[in-house]
């Protein structure tokens, strides 16, 4: 009688071992199966949002049976935690797959790069031409726009640094700008350590000043250094910078695309036809090559340049071979194109 009961228990024993094995085999074959998804999809995981409610909105999509399976391995497992951000998941990929990638942290990343020689309002409206990031300073001043910031500065233009930056979707405006200006600050501390003697400098920001007007006069990257080191021989002789990227900034909205005469002697803070030294601000995003360029000029004579039409400058000790040179590449080619484009207007190109 004791035997037979032992055999008994030994049996339900054996059996229950093979029912738990079969289940192990069938939980196992099932997690590593493909889910009912043909392509790759996108999903967004937001703030709020649980494993719960993805492995259900899966489940009547028709992409995930057995959803309470999941969700009690993934407790089981310690892994029914979710991380913010955008994911791919790709095609046949298997629960336990999806499990993996949810836990990973690989969210899907984009790029946005900030153009050298460009404003900070060009900035604000290329983010908020991004369709993954959230644009929360649409609209907004700069004074609004600097406590969203929690930065100390005057004025937006110059500090913050032109560059490609990498965000994940749902991300802010305010996060690539804080990055931007810190990395301007950054940069700027770098350069202003390593400038050189006797610059006509009170101040790093007034460096960044004349980066800014440097940025908007190179044609070709090898000229920075040039024309840095004319406009800081003309600040350490006193003569007026005139640089026609200041007038355009000062005249704001009222530019055109054509500098004319009445604008060159059109008093405004920044230009620098009619105002002594430099303009209050800058006015644009300065690369790195072009602050650099700014705190460690070429040496030389030259004074004044021109532009050739070709995006480089022809470059000039003396007056008399400045007016040589605006003759030669803006009058006489001015009156070429004239010849074979009548309605082409022309711009006021020199510095004098």
């Amino acid at each position: 009688m004791i035997s037979r009961a032992v055999n008994v228990i030994a049996l339900a024993g054996v059996s229950g071992f093979l029912l738990l094995a079969l289940a192990a085999f069938g939980l196992n074959t099932w997690l590593n199966s493909p889910v009912n998804l043909a392509t790759d999809k996108i999903l967004l995981i937001e703030s709020g949002d649980t494993l719960s409610k993805i492995v259900y909105d899966f489940s009547s999509e028709g992409i995930l049976r057995h959803p309470t399976l999941l969700i009690w391995y993934a407790q089981l497992t310690q892994r029914d935690q979710l991380k913010v951000g955008e994911y791919r998941i790709p095609a046949k990929i298997s629960p336990e797959g999806l499990l993996d990638i949810f836990q990973s942290g690989q969210v899907l990343t984009y790029n946005v790069t900030l153009v050298e020689g460009l404003t900070f309002n060009d900035f604000l409206n290329i983010l908020s031409k991004q369709e993954k990031v959230v644009p929360s300073l649409a609209g907004k001043n700069f004074a609004e726009i600097k406590a969203r910031l929690k930065i100390d500065i005057e004025h937006p233009e110059g500090w913050f640094y032109p560059d490609t930056y990498q965000y994940t979707a749902g991300t802010r405006d305010v996060a690539i700008l804080k990055q931007a200006h810190q990395k301007m600050k950054t940069v700027l501390d770098e350069e202003w350590a390593n400038r050189a003697d006797n610059l006509p400098y009170k101040n790093a920001y007034e460096a960044l000043i004349m980066a800014s007007i440097v940025e908007k006069e190179t044609g070709v990257a090898h000229e920075r250094g040039q024309i840095a080191g004319v406009f800081v021989r003309r600040l350490q002789k006193g003569m007026r910078l005139q640089t026609d990227p200041t007038i355009i900034y000062g005249l704001g909205d009222e530019y055109q695309g054509n500098i004319r005469r009445k604008h060159i002697t059109q008093k405004t803070a920044y230009n620098t036809y009619v105002i002594d030294g430099l303009p209050p601000t800058p006015i644009a995003m300065p690369a790195r090559q072009a602050i650099h360029a700014a705190l460690n000029p070429k040496s030389g004579n030259s004074l004044f340049f021109v532009a050739k039409g070709d995006g480089s400058h022809q470059f000039s000790e003396t007056y008399e071979q400045h007016k040589q040179a605006v003759q030669k590449y803006q009058i006489d080619q001015r009156k070429k194109n004239y010849q074979s484009a009548p309605s082409q207007p022309s711009q006021h190109q020199t510095k004098e």
